[in-house]
């Protein structure tokens, strides 16, 4: 699978991460912090991956979860799972992912309800311009609005 220049994040994008400048900044929230997850190609490892993450952050007894993905296709897998095991443990969630043209993920599920697309080509497809398709900090104040919204409601779909 092949994720072109403008899906991949820059290391000065990870330095100046939008989504934990927003998240740490926001008075009303308690950040606690960023879990890193591979993407495991057997699919087996993928739901045990999607589990841990979820136990993990019940464990934390968090409020909510933001979850983002730079990939599709396959990485839909993992990226729904998770948000599948978040959601049954209660646990509100928002997604952050490239869709663009591609409009549909492989695989979907019904905490799958608030999902940002962080496409920036007028066209709706990946680039040779590199960092163009990233996380934004109007994507990531998206992202903590909807979950807050789903926190107050009590919603974890």
């Amino acid at each position: 699978m092949g994720l072109g220049p403008s899906t991949k994040e820059t290391s000065l994008h990870h330095f100046r991460d939008p989504l934990v400048s927003v998240l740490s900044n926001d008075s009303d929230i308690d950040f606690v912090g960023i879990i890193v997850v591979g993407t495991p190609q057997d699919n087996r490892m993928k739901h045990f991956v999607g589990g841990r993450v979820a136990a993990w952050l019940e464990a934390m007894r968090v409020d909510g979860a933001i979850i983002s993905c730079d990939g599709w296709g396959n990485n839909d897998i993992d990226f729904a799972n998770t948000i599948e095991e978040v959601g049954k443990r209660g646990i509100p969630i928002v997604g952050l992912n490239f869709i663009g043209t591609i409009a549909q993920f492989v695989v979907t599920n019904k905490y799958m309800d608030c999902i940002i697309d962080f496409n920036k080509s007028a066209e709706g497809i990946e680039t040779q311009v590199v960092g163009e398709n990233n996380i934004t900090q109007l994507d990531a104040r998206k992202a903590l609005a909807f979950l807050k919204l789903k926190i107050r409601k009590g919603e974890s779909s």
